[in-house]
C-alpha cells in the first residue's frame, strides 16, 4: 500500500515528514513525497532512497501576498492540484498525510479533489492559515497543542541520547541553521561572563553570523564550538545542560526529548506569535524560562541560567514526548483507511 507525505519548506515541517517516512518503512507502507522546489524541500529529500518517488513542484507561499498576489498564487496551486491528482492515480496513492507549510497546499487540494483521505499534523500552538483552512476536510487532525492529543513526532535519535541534567557546565545557544541574529549578539555578550564562571559554550549561530561569532570568539580569546549547520544536532545537545533557543515546535520537542532544559527567546515576528505560545506549553507546567526580545533584561536572564532547576525540569521533560509519535498517527491511519 502506498501514502503521499506532504510539506515542508522548512526544518520543523520537514523533520515531521521525515520521521513519518521512518515511521512507514518499519510498518512496511510505501511513500511518495511531494513537496516543492523552494525552500529546503530538495536539501532533505531529493536524494531519499526510501521514497519511491520525490515530486518537487514549483508551488509558493500565499500569505505574505499583495490580493492580487494571493489570486495568482491560489490559481496555481488549483492547477498543480490537478498535476497531483494524477500524481496520485499513477502510484494508486490511499491516503495524503500533510505536514502543513505552503508546499503542502498542492496535494492536499490535490486529495479533496481526487476523493483521497487527507490527514493533517499541525506542529504550532497556533494553527497555521493552510491548515486552518483544510481542517474541516481531514479525517484527523493530529497536534500536541489541543485536546485531542497527540505526542510530537520527534526522531528516536534525541530519544537516544538523553539524559537527566543536574549541573551546568555546558550552554548550547540555538538560532537554528538561518541563524537569530538577537541570541547571536546575546552569546557573545555573555561569553566572558560564562567563561569566567567555567561554562563551556556550544553556538549554532547559522550561516549569515558564522565568520562574524567566531571572528568575536577569537577576539575574547574563548574557545567555543561554533557551526551553522549540524546533521548532528543530537550529540551537540547531549553534551549541553542548558539551551538558549527560539521556541519552534520541532526544536522544542527535541529538546524535551534530550531532557535538556531551556530558556526560550521567541522569533517576534514568527505567524500569530506561534512559537511564544509553543513555549508557554512548557511554562505552565514550570518547565522552561521564557524571555521576548520586546521585554529581554540581561539581569533576570543571567539570574535565570544560575538558579533554573535543572534537574527537575530535566527529568519531567520526557514525559512531554513519545519516542512513538510517528507510529501512532500511522497506526491512526491504518485503521481509518483500513491499509
Amino acid at each position: 500500500m502506498m501514502i503521499a507525505l506532504t510539506g515542508g519548506g522548512t526544518g520543523g515541517h520537514l523533520s515531521i515528514v521525515n520521521s513519518l517516512l521512518q515511521s512507514a518503512s518499519k510498518q512496511n507502507l510505501e511513500c511518495i513525497y511531494i513537496g516543492s522546489e523552494n525552500g529546503q524541500d530538495k536539501k532533505w529529500f531529493e536524494n531519499q532512497i526510501l521514497f519511491k518517488a520525490q515530486y518537487f513542484l514549483n508551488s509558493t507561499g500565499v500569505v505574505n501576498q499583495n490580493k492580487l498576489g494571493k489570486i495568482r498564487a491560489l490559481s496555481h496551486i488549483l492547477k498543480l492540484a490537478f498535476e497531483c491528482k494524477k500524481i496520485f492515480k499513477n502510484h494508486k496513492i490511499k491516503a495524503v498525510f500533510s505536514v502543513g507549510g505552503y508546499s503542502a497546499a498542492p496535494a492536499s487540494f490535490g486529495a479533496i479533489l481526487a476523493n483521497i483521505p487527507l490527514f493533517i499534523h499541525e506542529q504550532n500552538s497556533k494553527k497555521g492559515s493552510l491548515n486552518t483552512l483544510l481542517k474541516p476536510f481531514s479525517k484527523i487532525f493530529f497536534s500536541a497543542f489541543e485536546e485531542n492529543f497527540c505526542p510530537y513526532p520527534v526522531d528516536e535519535k534525541f530519544f537516544q541520547n538523553a539524559r537527566t541534567r543536574d549541573k551546568l557546565e555546558t550552554i548550547i545557544f540555538l538560532g537554528g541553521s538561518q541563524g537569530a541574529n538577537f541570541i547571536n549578539k546575546l552569546a557573545l555578550e555573555l561569553a566572558p561572563i560564562l567563561h569566567q564562571n567555567k561554562i563551556k559554550i556550544i553556538h549554532q549561530c547559522g550561516k549569515n553570523d558564522l565568520e562574524f561569532c567566531k571572528k568575536n570568539y577569537k577576539n575574547l580569546d574563548i574557545e567555543a564550538d561554533v557551526f551553522d549547520f549540524s546533521k548532528n544536532l543530537e550529540s551537540k545537545m547531549q553534551k549541553a545542560d542548558l539551551a538558549v533557543s527560539r521556541a519552534g515546535a520541532s526544536t522544542l520537542f527535541e529538546l524535551c526529548a534530550n531532557e535538556l532544559p531551556s530558556i526560550f527567546i521567541p522569533y517576534p515576528y514568527a505567524t500569530k506569535n506561534h512559537q511564544f505560545f509553543n513555549a508557554k506549553f512548557l511554562e505552565d507546567k514550570n518547565l522552561c524560562k521564557i524571555f521576548t526580545e520586546k521585554d529581554f533584561n540581561k539581569a533576570l536572564f543571567l539570574e535565570s541560567i544560575f538558579k533554573l532547576d535543572l534537574k527537575f525540569i530535566s527529568q519531567n521533560l520526557k514525559g512531554q514526548v513519545s519516542p512513538n509519535a510517528a507510529d501512532f498517527m500511522l497506526k491512526r491511519l491504518k485503521e481509518v483507511v483500513k491499509l
